[in-house]
């Protein structure tokens, strides 16, 4: 009851701490004695003195303490412990309580020869009734009957020495010397006891009937009255025999266990008799549990089938795998007579573990779309788990910080104390992914990692949690599709699912730079993506093409941002009038634009002609060809009727070899030749034509281009641009504002400076009084502007190349 409970067990007494009253707290054992003094009950302390500390299943820790232990008080065969528990929720056991507990067993009769096999300490306890004298160990160290014969003499009963017969040497040690070297002695009236760790450096491990024992062959002196008397205290334990075959432990004990048979002549059983626990069983609660425990001639053999009553699952770990182990603690309890002791028992406490064996942990997860959460259950595990924290968006939380970052973990248990964890997220959390399926399905999905540890042995493992729920809430982005006079409009209002689509015409994905580069407007404030593209465009798509118009067409699909898979497709579709395509100056020029239409993807636009095939377009791209020049040539006929004269061309796509063309645009230029009008006329001398000096506001631009062709410039983000020597640059220089046709754009002078101060010195001239300069050893390029889709006003452009350069003084560079 309470906090501890103690047991008898044989000549062991068990203390079991209750796991309800000390989970979850760090805990300091000690052992008391007479005087009250606590020794703290550390490993090497516990196998010396005959202690043992062990964990089960349900993270209960028991203390087994064996009837001649340290510390503990002997009185007419009933041994008394005292101990002592301090217990704190701190690693430094700080505001920590004390828990105080005396358990006393009574142990008897007592055999001539005990052995305990223990799982961290052998022991061997002998009845001095018989003792031998020595005769010749004067002679193997004489020195230490000078050294010891005083302390000898000192008590009535006491252990002198104990020498160690091992193969090589014989090897004596003083009692004190033996307790340094972790040996563990004590003699009362009647007996003499050895207890020894299984890692004391004279333990031996032996190969006998194919098994493995650990074993110390010794003899023990005592003094007795005014004489020094010697008992054999060999001790030999079983270390393994145990076999795993069909889901069954077998372990297999000899009875005849070097050295403990040494000198025997006749052997007889006595007794027989195994449990679990330390708790015996009858030959029918055996049978209930399927065990079999077979006495033969030579050996002992218990069979236990994995998973039986009586055992218990454990977790494990291997190379970071979770598993888990079936443990029993088996005891075998075996009496015999023979010639040389009497009455032996021979008591073997074995704790069993099977190999590791893989477990999969189940993860299950549904969604309450009402409460807004997502809902994850990871298990079950074993009592002996624990979640300690978990790693979000790579981030690693502890489980009491999990409610900071909107996590709830709860635990759940179940009636075999094994049990679960559930973990509730907020669906708008930025830990749970949000992914368009299909049709109207969207996909949340939770990406986390759990670390767990375990108890006792503090073995830590992961488990991935990718939890996916399809859930019917998406909705998908729509568009509608506007035109005006000479541009597209698509407007696409934005959904649930596609906050990471982006936009693509075909292959090529429209970014805000790609659109500037074809003068298209692309914007999106959120809600709304809005993409502008003019009628004459390279993306543009012309379906339909008759006298009175023209049907175009541009197409934009959206694609997920990861995988590029294609999720939405949008278009718009307009009439537009065929004389966008054509102008009819008034000087004459005609500018006509060809088209290609869809289906006529093999043509190519470069080769179209007019009627003289020599007339070839000024302007070409991949779905349109522009032709510039004069009624009066490229073979243009003409037509005059009384108001109107008709200037009639066509664009022609000819096969080699073929004179029918297989793509005809016919288009014709209206001129009209007589139009009256009433005017006020007044008779005045016609002044000579001037040009007179006026001040005004003009916009100009200078910008540098990439190549010859003037098709791209640099933009801000690349300046400073680097050239090396004699290396062309193309400048253009674009009177921006007024636009108007009768302007001209000329220039007077142009000049470098080594700085940015137009100012500055030295100076040198590029352009002087528009023309280049005759000093320079590369001359200043002028190149012509003709007209194209960005270009309206060629006069209202100069564009002219320069050699690089860089300014020396003698045979030094000059720099800024």
């Amino acid at each position: 009851t309470g906090p501890m409970s103690s047991e008898c067990l044989g000549n062991l007494l068990r203390i079991t701490l209750s796991t309800d009253y000390f989970e979850d707290k760090y805990l300091s054992l000690f052992v008391v004695d007479q005087s009250g003094t606590a020794w703290e009950l550390d490993e090497a302390m516990a196998a010396q003195c005959g202690y043992t500390v062990a964990y089960t299943t349900w993270r209960s820790i028991q203390l087994r303490a064996s009837a001649l232990s340290c510390h503990s008080h002997l009185e007419k065969d009933v041994f008394t412990v005292t101990i002592q528990i301090k217990a704190s929720h701190t690693p430094d056991m700080s505001n920590a309580t004390n828990h105080l507990r005396s358990a006393s067993c009574h142990y008897g009769p007592w055999s001539s020869r005990e052995i305990i096999c223990e799982n961290n300490y052998m022991e061997v306890s002998v009845r001095r009734e018989v003792p031998q004298t020595i005769k010749d160990f004067l002679q193997d160290e004489p020195e230490d009957w000078t050294l010891v014969f005083p302390e000898a003499k000192a008590e009535e009963a006491s252990i002198w020495q104990i020498a160690f017969h091992q193969p090589e040497e014989k090897r004596a040690l003083l009692v004190s010397n033996a307790w340094s070297a972790g040996y563990g002695l004590n003699a009362t009236d009647s007996r003499v006891l050895l207890r020894v760790p299984y890692t004391a450096a004279q333990v031996q491990l032996v190969e006998d009937q194919g098994m493995t024992f650990s074993v110390l062959r010794s003899s023990t002196f005592y003094k007795y009255q005014w004489v020094i008397l010697m008992v054999d205290t060999a001790v030999a334990c079983p270390v393994d025999g145990v076999d795993y075959t069909n889901k069954t432990i077998t372990w297999t004990v000899p009875k005849y266990i070097p050295p403990l048979s040494a000198g025997m002549t006749s052997f007889k059983d006595v007794l027989v008799e195994a449990g679990v626990d330390l708790h015996k069983l009858s030959a029918k609660e055996m049978a209930s549990r399927k065990y079999v425990l077979l006495n033969e001639l030579k050996a002992i053999t218990m069979k236990i089938p994995i998973g039986a009553e009586g055992g218990y699952y454990k977790t494990s770990v291997s190379n970071g795998q979770l598993g888990v182990r079936y443990t029993i603690n088996l005891f075998l309890e075996h009496q015999w007579e023979d010639n040389k002791w009497g009455l032996t028992r021979h008591t073997i406490i074995k704790e069993i573990e099977t190999p590791f064996e893989q477990v999969e942990v189940a993860i299950t997860s549904n969604l309450n779309l009402s409460a807004g959460l997502m809902n994850v259950t990871v298990g079950t595990f074993l009592p002996d788990v624990k979640l300690v924290n978990l790693t979000i968006e790579g981030v690693v939380v502890a489980v009491p910080e999990a409610v900071q970052h909107g996590y709830l973990i709860h635990r759940t248990r179940y009636a075999n104390g094994s049990k679960a964890y559930v973990i509730q997220v907020p669906l708008d959390a930025t830990s749970v992914k949000k992914e368009y399926m299909r049709e109207d399905m969207r996909a949340y999905t939770l990406n986390v990692t759990l670390a767990f540890i375990t108890y006792p042995s503090s073995e830590t493992f992961v488990v991935p949690v990718i939890a996916l729920s399809a859930v019917k809430d998406a909705v998908l982005p729509s568009a509608r599709g506007v035109c005006d006079g000479r541009n597209l409009h698509l407007i696409i209002t934005h959904g649930n699912v596609d906050q990471n689509w982006l936009p693509f015409i075909s292959d090529w994905h429209l970014t805000q730079e790609a659109a500037q580069k074809y003068n298209y407007i692309l914007s999106d404030n959120g809600t709304h993506l809005a993409i502008s593209v003019p009628f004459l465009s390279p993306h543009v798509s012309y379906e339909g093409f008759h006298t009175s118009a023209i049907k175009a067409s541009f197409y934009l699909t959206l694609k997920d941002d990861i995988t590029l898979a294609q999720r939405r497709d949008f278009s718009v579709s307009c009439i537009f009038s065929p004389s966008e395509l054509i102008q009819c100056l008034p000087n004459g020029t005609v500018i006509i634009t060809a088209i290609k239409l869809v289906g006529g993807e093999d043509l190519d636009t470069a080769l179209l002609v007019l009627r003289d095939r020599q007339c070839k377009p000024s302007l070409v791209t991949e779905k349109t060809a522009t032709f510039k020049f004069n009624v009066n040539t490229c073979g243009t006929s003409k037509k005059f009727n009384s108001t109107t004269m008709t200037y009639e061309n066509e664009v022609l796509y000819l096969r080699p070899g073929n004179d029918i063309p297989i793509y005809q645009l016919k288009f014709l230029c209206f001129y009209a030749i007589d139009q009256t009008a009433d005017v006020r006329y007044e008779s005045k001398k016609k002044p000579p034509p001037s040009i007179k000096p006026g001040s005004g506001c003009l916009a100009l631009s200078l910008k540098l281009f990439k190549e010859k062709s003037y098709s791209e410039p640099y933009q801000e983000s690349e300046y400073p641009v680097v050239k090396y020597l004699s290396e062309a640059l193309y400048f253009e220089v674009e009177l921006l504002q007024p636009k108007d046709a009768r302007l001209d754009l000329n220039l007077d002078d142009c000049w470098a400076t080594n700085s940015q101060s137009q100012d500055s010195l030295p100076q040198w001239h590029i352009l002087i009084h528009g023309c280049e300069n005759n000093k320079d050893s590369y001359r200043t390029v002028f190149h012509k502007v003709n007209y194209s889709l960005r270009v309206k006003f060629p006069q209202h452009l100069k564009r002219f190349e320069v050699r690089m350069f860089t300014f020396v003084q003698g045979t030094s560079l000059l720099q800024e």
